[in-house]
């Protein structure tokens, strides 16, 4: 036990001697006598810290937690930086189950003393029961770092906590050259893939972890995340009921479970347990927006509009609740939200992310109020702030599109029909974000032959793993390797998108793959599905570009966040499309939003018409489907067709010079 040295120079040789008694009996377990001793330190030195620590801990040894407490807390006060101190009230207060206080204790505890390895256990525990994950595992790597006892390993964590990935990974794969099973090193991998977002990876080293311990419960949990963020989400459902046999009710395994299921299309189950986790954690603001985010996709608006402002009671800053709401499209916020938004804007510790959610926020909710300059001043700022953290080089996109035109020409197409998966089943709508393609699929899917799905990952998916790159800097092999698929080839990867994309389609013929970014890969899919139809969803290059500008995604969409840069990429996507009209004639068809909106009925006809699919009344009254949408557009789908959406971007055209002069040419 440490003594703790009292600046007031009250520790005189026999206060020395005493404390010294007093903590050999402590460690004998002798806390009455303890106790006694620390009482008769006080009787002539009130307050010295020692005594009142040692008293501290045999109250709590004797079990009379409530009298440890408050002798602990007199003690901490006085002494700030008794980090030992710190951690006896945190232990004290777990034993009380006083949760949030014990929380706030240990982690006082470890602001002083970084290396307090019981701390940071408990922290970890008592995080992951309230339900902060990320802060648990934290918390926990924060154990293993200072538990350590290889300084490879050491150093590997704290080059994670520090947030230095790549030296992270070094010191973490040397180490385990050494230590090759060390399950804590293999989950720290992982955790380091997951980051990166190379999941596949990360599965990998968490089944080898796994099976070396399979008790492993957070590595577990990482898996079943993982597996979940791969669209294996069946597998991950398995992997938490296994949890569950262990430690049932455990929020971090419930919360995950909700989102599995919402991706499973288990909307109602998963609100079910969004309601008794926010019972359980009624101040979680995250789980009030997820519980938001899943009302929205099934048509709930009012409960989901209620779900983000309890979010927002929960938490004023909580920008993704403000964001939420705004990504309604058809919300407006009220004059004291918008007050509320501003006054967050002005704390200078506002963590970036919820300040980059609210600069969009503040951007529609300005927008709807007719206030342009100040509305475009927030959308600038938050588009500002989200480039500044995100990775995107233009040259790489075009680089990129060059090589596809180079190598998709017209002689790798030529029969292409005697190759590749012969099924007609998909229809991809492809096009950039924000330019009508959740409508197109809202009318499709209200035909009874076709299922609608959301954006699919799956054609995204082969592209990187045909691109057989395993770090940024090396050379992808895609798109050249596909000129050189084998008739065989063509047909297994053509078989393997019908079978993965199967658990999001329901019985109809038909399905809709609507990932806008399948544009870049129409070369791709036409080789291993050539009966497959596409449909460009096209949109005026100024609305387009501007309604990119004016959204917040939550991941990818990376060009979208600079004027300049969002020009240049609707300009490769002409550039490509055009390609593709030539080398692939007839089999791509452009669908203008401006057009479906001017001339819908015979818009929808020419659609039906070139998917093979017969005129059903249902598609022209979509916004009675209540079929789950996913995307921004979910409320803006739910109602009739109307121009509301077309040259929204016109009130801003003055700060839109940049844009308009890089797009003159295609103007």
């Amino acid at each position: 036990m440490t003594q703790y040295e009292d600046h007031n120079n009250h520790s005189t040789g026999d206060i020395r001697v005493a404390v010294h008694h007093a903590q050999e009996m402590l460690q004998h377990n002798a806390f009455a006598a303890a106790e006694q001793q620390g009482r008769e330190i006080l009787k002539s030195f009130p307050n010295e810290p020692n005594a009142l620590f040692i008293v501290g801990i045999a109250l709590k040894g004797l079990k009379r937690f409530s009298e440890a407490k408050n002798i602990l807390q007199v003690l901490v006060k006085q002494t700030p930086d008794f980090a030992l101190a710190h951690q006896e009230l945190g232990l004290t207060l777990h034993a009380l189950k006083q949760i949030k206080p014990a929380i706030a204790s240990l982690t006082n505890a470890v602001k002083v003393e970084a290396n307090l390895t019981n701390s940071w256990r408990l922290l970890s525990e008592l995080l992951l029961a309230t339900g902060e994950s990320k802060a648990s595992e934290q918390a926990y790597n924060s154990y293993l770092r200072f538990s350590a006892k290889h300084p490879l390993l050491g150093e590997a964590l704290q080059a994670f906590i520090d947030g230095k990935l790549a030296l992270s990974e070094r010191h973490c794969r040397d180490y385990l050259k050494q230590s090759p099973d060390d399950v804590s090193a293999l989950r720290l991998l992982a955790e380091i893939a997951i980051k990166l977002g190379v999941f596949e990876d990360a599965e990998q080293l968490l089944v080898h972890c796994l099976r070396i311990a399979p008790d492993y419960h957070l590595a577990r949990l990482n898996y079943a995340h993982v597996l979940n963020k791969q669209e294996k989400s069946q597998q991950a459902l398995l992997e938490i009921e296994t949890l569950e046999k262990y430690q049932p009710n455990v929020p971090p395994q419930q919360i995950l479970k909700a989102a599995i299921l919402v991706r499973l299309g288990q909307f109602e189950e998963a609100i079910l347990l969004y309601d008794k986790l926010i019972s359980t954690l009624p101040d979680q603001a995250n789980l009030h927006t997820s519980r938001g985010h899943a009302l929205k996709t099934i048509g709930e608006q009012e409960a989901a509009i209620a779900s983000y402002r309890q979010a927002i009671a929960c938490a004023p800053s909580y920008g993704e609740a403000y964001w939420s709401l705004a990504n309604l499209k058809t919300f407006c916020f009220t004059q004291f939200e918008i007050q509320q938004m501003r006054k967050q804007m002005e704390i200078k510790q506002l963590p970036s992310l919820d300040r980059i959610n609210i600069c969009f926020a503040l951007g529609k909710a300005l927008e709807d109020n007719k206030e342009f300059e100040q509305s475009f001043h927030y959308y600038k700022l938050g588009n500002q702030f989200k480039q500044s953290i995100e990775r995107y080089d233009p040259e790489e996109t075009t680089a990129i599109i060059a090589r596809t035109i180079t190598t998709c020409q017209s002689p790798i197409f030529e029969n292409n029909h005697d190759q590749g998966c012969s099924k007609a089943d998909p229809i991809f709508i492809v096009g950039l974000p924000r330019s009508g393609s959740t409508l197109l699929e809202q009318i499709l899917a209200s035909h009874s032959m076709v299922d609608g799905t959301k954006e699919l990952p799956d054609i995204i998916a082969m592209v990187r793993k045909l691109s057989d790159r395993k770090k940024r800097h090396e050379i992808s092999k895609y798109p050249e390797v596909i000129a050189k698929l084998s008739g065989e080839q063509r047909l297994a990867l053509g078989n393997e998108y019908i079978s993965k994309t199967q658990i999001h389609r329901g019985g109809a013929p038909f399905f809709i793959d609507k990932m806008p970014n399948n544009f870049a890969h129409i070369g791709l899919i036409k080789l291993i599905l050539p009966n497959a139809k596409i449909i460009d969803a096209r949109r005026q290059p100024m609305s387009a570009c501007f309604s990119g500008f004016k959204q917040l995604f939550s991941t990818g969409q990376a060009f979208s966040y600079d004027l300049e840069n969002i020009a240049r990429y609707y300009q490769d996507y002409i550039h490509l499309m055009n390609h593709w009209h030539n080398v692939l004639p007839n089999q791509v068809l452009t669908v203008s939003y401006e057009d479906v909106v001017n001339d819908f009925k015979n818009q929808v006809k020419q659609i039906l018409d070139f998917c093979g699919l017969p005129f059903e009344q249902n598609c022209l009254e979509f916004y009675n489907n209540a079929r789950a949408v996913n995307t921004a557009s979910s409320e803006q789908v739910r109602q009739p067709i109307n121009t509301k959406g077309l040259d929204a971007w016109k009130p801003f055209e003055k700060f839109l010079t940049p844009l308009q002069s890089k797009l003159s040419s295609i103007l």
